[in-house]
């Protein structure tokens, strides 16, 4: 995130930062990584540990969430590793209680995990499953698990949430509707969750990253050759909104495209419109190549 697009609290708190040589925020806390196995989300965690913050790992993949975990405690930091798949309710909630015994509170929660999907209403009357999956992932999982951690935040009059959502909220891209639904429901929450616990210390940051180099782009071949953000560099402004708090962080493309849509709606509607017809669905989504290892790709 650029100087200029941080909040001028944020800005001050980074200069201070800086001039004192103060540590890191993130120092001693105790913050919880979901998709912490791969990509984003592994370098999150790496950037954090480096930091001084105790990183609880949570993803499906039980050896390469370990693999992450001795990474870090080889470096020098503190990491614990928590199997889970956010999917399932009971799981979460279990997860929940033993983080609660075990550290009384979360200081800092990045929601991260998720799926993408890229595939037209087109090809998607007959596959309601698409839209099911994509709320199950990126939005009542990320929301099970803040509520379950959010009394504790409030309780201790501190708390941070970070969620890792999509640009695609504010351009509005075709053939991504499941996916990008899913993550603006995410967003507006984050945005509620912070009104109602203002007055508790507990704040939430909404990330709205655009194209990052993680297997999640692998199958969408409009993606071939784009330029696309590395995850390490996209870690670093997550770690940013972490120790800064803004509302949000934003980027240029987004953010113009967000003006766009409220200047000239119906124009803007017309060009992208003309854009999405000139990229067709993804040999994926078209059903000829399989959906699970190539339509669906973790974060």
């Amino acid at each position: 995130m650029s100087l200029l697009l941080q909040t001028p609290r944020a800005r001050i708190t980074r200069l201070t930062r800086r001039l004192t040589g103060a540590e890191s925020p993130l120092y001693g806390a105790t913050l919880m990584l979901t998709g912490a196995s791969s990509g984003i989300g592994e370098a999150t965690a790496y950037a954090a540990a480096r930091r001084g913050a105790h990183v609880l790992l949570v993803a499906r993949r039980a050896d390469e969430l370990e693999r992450v975990r001795r990474a870090i405690v080889a470096d020098g930091g503190r990491a614990t590793a928590y199997t889970v798949d956010l999917t399932d309710g009971d799981a979460v909630d279990a997860l929940v209680a033993e983080v609660l015994q075990r550290h009384s509170a979360v200081d800092y929660l990045v929601n991260n995990a998720g799926r993408s999907i890229r595939r037209s209403l087109e090809l998607s009357y007959d596959r309601f499953h698409d839209f099911e999956r994509m709320m199950a992932v990126n939005y009542l999982g990320p929301v099970r698990l803040t509520m379950g951690l959010l009394p504790a935040m409030r309780a201790q009059r501190f708390g941070h949430v970070v969620n890792i959502v999509t640009w695609g909220n504010q351009i509005k891209a075709p053939k991504f509707a499941a996916y990008i639904a899913a993550k603006s429901a995410l967003d507006v929450f984050g945005r509620i969750l912070g009104r109602e616990a203002y007055f508790d210390n507990v704040t939430c940051t909404n990330v709205r990253v655009g194209l990052v180099a993680t297997p999640m782009i692998g199958p969408t071949e409009a993606y071939a050759g784009r330029r696309a953000e590395s995850p390490e560099h996209c870690a670093e402004r997550i770690v940013r909104a972490l120790e800064d708090r803004p509302i949000t962080v934003n980027g240029l493309i987004g953010s113009t495209a967000e003006v766009l849509n409220l200047l000239a709606p119906r124009l803007t509607d017309r060009v992208i419109a003309e854009l999405s017809r000139r990229s067709p669905d993804s040999a994926a989504a078209r059903g000829e190549a399989p959906a699970d290892t190539r339509t669906y790709a973790a974060r």
